[in-house]
């Protein structure tokens, strides 16, 4: 299949990608709320940079726990079914957050919430991939294009309830009101297991990915997210305890990464399509270097704000790129557990960027941690080769042409 011969896409399946952008969105909208609030969540609850760090090491074990667990319920049921669990168990956790009297019932809380995320993490990908499978041509990146615009709209809530004087309680009890309403309402127009897991044309795809694919595209995984976490977990505290800015700017830092993501993930699929995965991964790690220079070396909070931009404009098409191969190798049921066991890694490296990065900053400063995410970006071109110069939207299709 060309570029330009698309398939006829049904109503189901379009509704099922409205429903699965809004799932992203909702993950990112809620997941920027909590990054946003952790300057004032250390100073309600007198939390040192030892705890968060603690804090965030433990949310991304559990989040892999969930990613497990999210496979067993795909396989069992189906992935709306997951997604949908998911979604209400991050409401659920969410309202545990806002009220949390203390310092024990906020960890107890964060981590159910660590699991949750697991849960949606996986299955929002799982639904992608099938959504992706059935519209015959590369459309994952804009699936992320909705978390970026999540993840911004997060960030720009709570710089606005900062501005306004709303306490961090009501702020993370409106945002978990939100995911809840949301996931009700679009729930139910995901694709189930007829259009997924069970449908035959999938499973006349289903294959066993090879060993060295899957670690090579896992460990390029756990390199983005490593990245994407280092600036998600730590961009605000550089901006007000490094460069000193005040805490409304500070949650623009992810909001300027998330805007520039917005952006790319949007044309990112058009990229994709016209000059294939492996050319369009080695841009975008290139730009993310430019990127994290300029943060590394920024005298202040405006030049940070440009760099942690500059960054977003590259690095975070690649995520959907690795789910892509992915899914390109195999499809059925089988594809449900690849792309939980290949979400694992996005934990592994959600542990290198926010425990890494912050042991050594807690050592040093943040300054010197966002040097990590630096090698990291650069490591990425190597791993360009991993990635087809050409591209399918599934398993068993030839190739399309990459111009």
């Amino acid at each position: 299949m060309t570029p330009t011969e698309y398939t006829n896409v049904s109503s189901p399946l379009r509704a099922a990608r409205v429903a699965n952008s809004v799932a992203f969105a909702l993950q990112g909208f809620f997941l920027a709320v909590i990054l946003t609030e952790l300057p004032q969540a250390q100073s309600r609850f007198g939390l040192s940079d030892t705890l968060i760090l603690v804090a965030v090491v433990v949310i991304s074990l559990l989040a892999a726990v969930g990613s497990v667990v999210a496979e067993q319920l795909a396989v069992r049921w189906s992935s709306r079914v997951t997604l949908r669990i998911g979604l209400g168990l991050i409401a659920v956790t969410g309202v545990l957050i806002a009220f949390a009297p203390d310092k024990a019932v906020l960890f107890a809380a964060l981590s159910g919430y660590g699991v949750a995320v697991g849960i949606v993490d996986a299955s929002t990908n799982m639904q992608a991939v099938f959504i992706q499978h059935g519209y015959g041509r590369f459309v994952l990146s804009s699936f992320y294009a909705a978390w970026s615009a999540g993840s911004i709209l997060g960030a720009l809530f709570v710089s606005g309830c900062e501005k306004f004087h709303v306490t961090r309680t009501e702020a993370v009890f409106v945002a978990a009101l939100v995911v809840l309403v949301a996931g009700l309402v679009f729930g139910p127009r995901l694709l189930g297991t007829r259009q997924a897991e069970a449908e035959p044309t999938e499973a006349a795809h289903a294959a066993v990915v090879p060993l060295r694919a899957y670690l090579a595209l896992g460990i390029a995984m756990a390199l983005v997210f490593a990245i994407d976490l280092a600036v998600g977990n730590w961009s605000a505290l550089y901006l007000k305890n490094e460069l000193l800015s005040s805490s409304a700017t500070a949650a623009l830092a992810l909001a300027a990464y998330q805007g520039a993501s917005l952006l790319t993930r949007l044309t990112g699929d058009l990229w994709v399509r016209r000059f294939g995965p492996r050319p369009v991964v080695v841009a975008a790690a290139a730009i993310g270097v430019i990127g994290l220079l300029v943060v590394v070396s920024a005298p202040g909070p405006v030049a940070a704000l440009i760099g942690f931009l500059i960054a977003g404009i590259g690095l975070p098409v690649i995520a959907p790129l690795c789910f892509s191969e992915a899914g390109r190798l195999t499809g059925g049921s089988g594809l449900d557990a690849v792309i939980a066991r290949l979400n694992l890694f996005n934990y592994a490296g959600t542990l290198i960027g926010g425990g890494v990065v912050g042991a050594v900053s807690d050592v040093s400063s943040l300054r010197i941690g966002f040097v990590i995410p630096l090698l990291f970006a650069a490591a990425l071109v190597l791993f360009a080769r991993t990635f087809h110069a050409r591209t399918t939207a599934r398993a068993g299709e030839p190739d399309a042409e990459a111009a």
